[in-house]
């Protein structure tokens, strides 16, 4: 058993109990369950917040969210674990504010058995909640805010939670083996990609799915327990080893990058309807390429960490060696992120 794909919008706060804990390892406990004795741990307190790399957490001691630090907080369950998920880009408009909310997007299962995983197209609808007021300017406001509010605020969020629930219409494709990672293309995001631990890249075409989950009603129907065969428009098996780490480029259509766990990067190419990939590998790294991502300015620039504890910057138009080689750890790096205000 495993905990299923959850979504959430958070809005940043974790508390840490007083007392001792159970073990942590209990994953056959409801998820409502987890809930209210998270909602119980906060209320009977003593709690504070916990400030990583500064607070200590001791043994036995266990981390709990506060419910009051989120709009909407539910989880929704797609059958297996899923190890990468990704939110596909829609056409409802970008600045999206205002209670009910909808999205789109797309995960890939962690079976029990490799032929038994899948990928889930899925659309969520419905999705309510309690907008956050404006921080009081003073603290006799928020407490006095505070007072009045209460009751109805606990009354509101009664009838968000029992009389308004969120619908999920879900697509299942058969996919080989276990997904590592899975990414949908920014410019067309109906195009995915998934690392699979079976060492395969592959590329596929879920517009068909997408358009089907649109198109759904009110309520999930039968058919969507079905998992159905999809040809991908893409496989490569040039990598030696399974790997998690791939990424498309905002600026290039089409353009990919794919990490293995032996060190090696491949770079795909767009080419009709179909992808080039070089079977030479960018090398620059000496253990599993862990996290890629494309510069959000320049076209032909990269980035790469590594277990090794570098920190990678490759342009695809020269020699296939990293321009600038970062020691940046001595522990795993195992995400990378481009600074997308500063240029």
């Amino acid at each position: 058993s495993g905990r299923p794909l959850s979504l959430s919008f958070p809005m940043g706060r974790t508390v840490k109990k007083a007392g001792k804990s159970k073990s942590k390892k209990g994953k056959g406990t409801k998820k409502a369950d987890a809930s209210s004795s998270a909602a119980a741990a906060v209320a009977s307190g003593p709690a504070k917040v916990w400030q990583p790399g500064v607070d200590a957490l001791e043994e036995g001691e266990e981390l709990q969210f506060d419910p009051e630090a989120y709009n909407y907080l539910r989880g929704f369950s797609i059958g297996w674990p899923c190890l990468s998920f990704d939110v596909v880009q829609d056409q409802l408009g970008l600045v999206r504010s205002e209670f009910p909310h909808t999205l789109y997007g797309v995960a890939g299962t962690q079976a029990e058995k490799a032929p038994w995983n899948y990928i889930g197209v899925f659309k969520l609808s419905n999705i309510n909640g309690k907008k956050r007021e404006p921080i009081p300017s003073s603290k006799v406001d928020a407490d006095s805010d505070m007072d009045s509010d209460s009751s109805s605020d606990e009354e509101e969020e009664e009838e968000t939670n029992e009389d308004i629930k969120p619908i999920l219409h879900l697509k299942k494709v058969a996919h080989a083996g276990c997904v590592n990672r899975i990414r949908s293309m920014t410019q067309q995001p109906h195009i995915c990609a998934t690392w699979g631990d079976t060492g395969h890249v592959q590329v596929w075409d879920f517009k068909s799915f997408l358009n089907s989950v649109a198109d759904s009603g009110p309520v999930a129907h039968k058919e969507d327990d079905i998992i159905h065969n999809h040809v991908p428009l893409k496989i490569f098996n040039g990598h030696k080893d399974e790997g998690y780490a791939i990424d498309w480029s905002p600026l290039v259509t089409g353009r990919l990058v794919s990490g293995d766990c032996n060190s090696c990067i491949h770079l795909w190419e767009p080419s009709s309807s179909t992808w080039d990939v070089d079977t030479k590998p960018f090398v620059g790294h000496s253990a599993s390429v862990e996290d890629l991502q494309w510069s959000p300015t320049e076209g032909d620039v990269f980035a790469s960490c590594s277990v090794d504890g570098k920190i990678c910057i490759w342009d695809v138009r020269t020699e296939k060696k990293p321009c600038m080689p970062i020691k940046a750890h001595n522990a795993d790096v195992n995400v990378v992120s481009w600074n997308r205000y500063i240029y």
